[in-house]
């Protein structure tokens, strides 16, 4: 009856993967758009991250005829350093934590799914769910937390998110979830400025004792 759900974003707020991810965005958007310099290029992905980076292009070029190719480049440079990432001992108490206590512990990110799946089977920690990004019609934001929801036939207000970005807050608020912000290239006010209750830790291991 007590049970509670966490689904954690992925890059960034499990895996430090965001600053790498960042220079190799900012490297392909300044190749391209010459006159925007990289640390701007940089900025703006980090500003955008929570959707996949084909989305954040659409949202920094609209429409912009460089942005498919752009964004080919860009899932395929980045896997050599994705994989060589690990899960840090304070993720890895959090999740074991969290289960061993009869919570649910799932992965709700805009990686791709095999990606996802590959990496956790490496790092041998379990999740009781992991859903990646697959297409369109199934995404972190809605797609997951109703799945999630109708999986484990939990109430919405037993769900919390937990990401490490504006756009985190934002899927968070848009579907009534409680959320948890973790710090990095935002902090605590930024979250609060979308969400006034938006829990903030500096590290993910401060959730078992929330």
């Amino acid at each position: 009856m007590n049970k509670k759900g966490y689904l954690f974003d992925f890059d960034g707020t499990l895996v430090d993967t965001m600053e790498g991810f960042a220079d190799i965005a900012g490297e392909i958007m300044n190749k391209n758009y010459p006159e925007i310099s990289f640390d701007i290029a940089r900025r703006k992905y980090l500003e955008t991250s929570g959707v996949p980076f084909h989305q954040q292009l659409e949202i920094i070029f609209p429409s912009g005829k460089n942005n498919a190719a752009m964004s080919e480049e860009f899932e395929e440079r980045k896997k050599e350093g994705f994989f060589k990432s690990k899960f840090e001992i304070d993720v890895k108490k959090c999740i074991n934590g969290l289960r061993d206590r009869g919570d649910l512990a799932g992965i709700s990110s805009n990686n791709f799914q095999t990606l996802i799946e590959e990496f956790v089977e490496k790092e041998n920690l379990e999740f009781d769910i992991i859903m990646g990004y697959v297409n369109e019609e199934f995404q972190k934001g809605k797609d997951h937390f109703d799945h999630f929801l109708d999986k484990y036939g939990m109430d919405r207000n037993d769900l919390t998110f937990v990401g490490d970005s504006m756009k985190d807050a934002e899927k968070a608020l848009n579907n009534n979830l409680k959320f948890i912000g973790v710090t990095g290239f935002f902090k605590e006010k930024d979250f609060k400025e979308i969400m006034k209750d938006a829990v903030v830790v500096d590290s993910v291991e401060e959730i078992l004792s929330i």
